[in-house]
Parts: C-alpha cells; structure tokens; sequence
C-alpha cells in the first residue's frame, strides 16, 4: 500500500470518526495523550452507535418505532462498518508495534 493510500485512508477514518462522534477532530494531535483521547473517543464512539443500532433493532422487532426496514439496516450496517474499521485500526497498531519491537539497535 503506498504512502498516499495509506493517508487517504486514515483521512476517512478521521472523517467517519468525526461524523461519528459530532465532534470536529482535531487536526493535528501534538503528543501521545491526544492520540489516547482520539483513540477513546473513537471507541466510545463505535460503542455508542452499536448499541444505538441494537436499540433501534429492538425497537424495530417489538413494533414500537416508526423506523423503516432500511433505517435499522443502515444503522446496524453503520455500526459493523464502524467497528470493523476500529477493529482494522488495532490490527495495524498491534503490526507497527511487533515491527518496532523487532527492529534491531
């Protein structure tokens, strides 16, 4: 993956987690606690739109809502497409710390 796919990637998921969070992501984090608090945040995030996903689900099934078919897929649908995309997120972390742990002195 070159360098310019790599950051056009990590641009959208700064954009996703914005949207996500209705918050403006800071654009340029200066030291590790702003990584930590966008990590978090990013994760509260993701948590916060599952479980607004279940509820609609729920909702849906027990007939208490008006929402549409199509708006529970979509919400249930945001909610996997965000967690995969943190999921994939630890992954390279996880492989960018391996590769530094194995970088010789």
């Amino acid at each position: 993956m070159s360098n310019m796919e790599i950051n056009n990637v990590l641009a959208q998921m700064r954009a996703m987690s914005a949207q996500a969070s209705n918050t403006v992501a800071e654009a340029k984090p200066t030291n590790s606690s702003d990584f930590s608090t966008m990590l978090s945040q990013s994760i509260e995030a993701v948590n916060k739109t599952q479980q607004e996903a279940s509820t609609l689900s729920e909702a849906f099934t027990k007939g208490e809502t008006d929402a549409s078919l199509a708006e529970v897929m979509v919400s249930l649908q945001k909610a996997n497409l965000s967690f995969q995309t943190v999921l994939q997120t630890r992954n390279k972390l996880v492989d960018a710390y391996k590769d530094v742990m194995r970088m010789s002195m």
